[in-house]
């Protein structure tokens, strides 16, 4: 990449740093702890709404965890009707069907419940309601909606997208295997509900692989060029509570203290993100999940320590403050932040997660750069900007023979 296009990315980051100053940046009104998915009925009747839309999958259905919200729903005599048709990486059908529900059945708001899945799919469901003349496909980018959402309640079932918080929602072209990006104030919840009992269910990869996605958007959010005091904050807040009790929730998902406090990290790096972005961990992890379905938590946990090695000096002052944050030993700066990389390795490797991916073709490897490379530049403020031979270097690297 020339060093006019480089400069390009950069001011084109610093406008939008700027711009981001004259933004809500208000954290979403919560309702925490055990039970707190009960509590949410009496806030939704008090906001004075008599119907809403669940949006939701076929597995939390299947499993009852919706049971008890239904029967507050009841009880405070709102009526309601379940989208559970969300997939693992949410289309556009998805997103269209759950939107036709809303309008046939005069719906007023929406509670979003599950993992990000389901909360991408209403987000921009909730779009759709209000620009309907507006296709999802030019809903990706940055700020391409700005009307207000109908009122919008996360409840979220993972620990780790920190959707409950952020702007984002990430949408799956199966017909050109795109995983597209958008991102808009109006698509952050103003309600979130932090109820660890609905992770109590989790298997552990899922466990961990989400555990792992809240880490990398901390760290991304971290070793960026748009932080501000609050960012970096919430995403010490993260770190530290990551390392303390993810593998506790991982090795015992019945502890409900790990557990919840699971549920704030996420919270905690969806805040850090939100405004500090992220960075190319994500711009490869989305582009694998459409290309190949790889759960987005699982590419995360994998890319993150490659990325980090690749950057190399350029963010160990970053990490070896991480590394003080999250009790990861080191003499020098350099030693503490190589550290730290380490130290999601073996964090994954006790995880059972894998190294690499035996999905990736040789074949494929252009376009995902190609994807990869658009998605990144000129917006994620990343602390090295990489063009076509970095990032082919690393999408290598994360090859695995079958």
């Amino acid at each position: 990449m020339l060093a006019l296009e480089k400069a390009f990315c950069r001011v084109y980051q610093k406008v939008f740093f700027v711009f981001q100053c004259f933004l809500d940046w208000s954290e979403p009104q919560l309702l925490t702890g055990p039970g707190a998915v009960k509590k949410l009925p009496a806030l939704i009747k008090e906001k004075g709404l008599s119907k809403v839309l669940v949006v939701t999958d076929k597995g939390l259905t299947g499993l009852g965890l919706l049971n008890g919200l239904y029967e507050e729903l009841t009880n405070e005599g709102i009526g309601y009707v379940v989208y559970d048709g969300v997939q693992p990486n949410p289309t556009i059908d998805n997103i269209e069907e759950a939107r036709q529900m809303y309008v046939d059945n005069g719906c007023q708001g929406i509670i979003a419940f599950g993992g990000g899945s389901p909360m991408d799919c209403a987000k921009i469901a909730g779009a759709r309601v209000v620009k309907p003349n507006q296709p999802v496909v030019k809903m990706r980018g940055v700020m391409k909606i700005m009307k207000k959402l109908p009122p919008f309640f996360a409840v979220p079932t993972t620990a780790g997208t920190g959707s409950e918080t952020t702007l984002a929602a990430v949408v799956s072209n199966p017909k050109t295997h795109e995983k597209n990006a958008c991102n808009d104030p109006v698509l952050r919840p103003k309600y979130a509900v932090l109820d660890p009992e609905l992770t109590v269910g989790l298997p552990p990869h899922i466990t961990s692989t989400t555990g792992m996605d809240a880490l990398t958007h901390a760290v991304e959010a971290y070793i960026g060029k748009s932080n501000v005091a609050s960012t970096r904050n919430y995403a010490e807040k993260a770190t530290a509570l990551i390392f303390s009790n993810l593998e506790t929730a991982y090795n015992d998902g019945k502890n409900i203290e790990a557990r919840n406090n699971m549920l704030l990290a996420s919270f905690y790096a969806g805040m850090a993100f939100t405004r500090a972005y992220v960075g190319y961990v994500h711009a490869v992890a989305h582009n694998l999940g459409g290309q190949y379905g790889i759960p987005h938590g699982l590419a995360n946990a994998v890319i993150l320590p490659v990325v980090l090695e690749k950057f190399g000096m350029a963010i160990y002052p970053q990490l070896a403050s991480l590394a003080d944050i999250a009790g990861v030993a080191g003499q020098t700066e350099e030693e503490k932040a190589k550290n730290f990389i380490a130290e999601i390795y073996a964090m994954n490797e006790r995880m059972n997660i894998p190294k690499g991916f035996t999905q990736i073709k040789e074949d494929d490897i252009p376009i995902i750069v190609e994807r990869a490379l658009k998605e990144g530049n000129p917006l994620y403020p990343v602390p090295v900007i990489w063009d076509k031979p970095e990032m082919t270097e690393l999408v290598k690297s994360l090859m695995l023979s079958e």
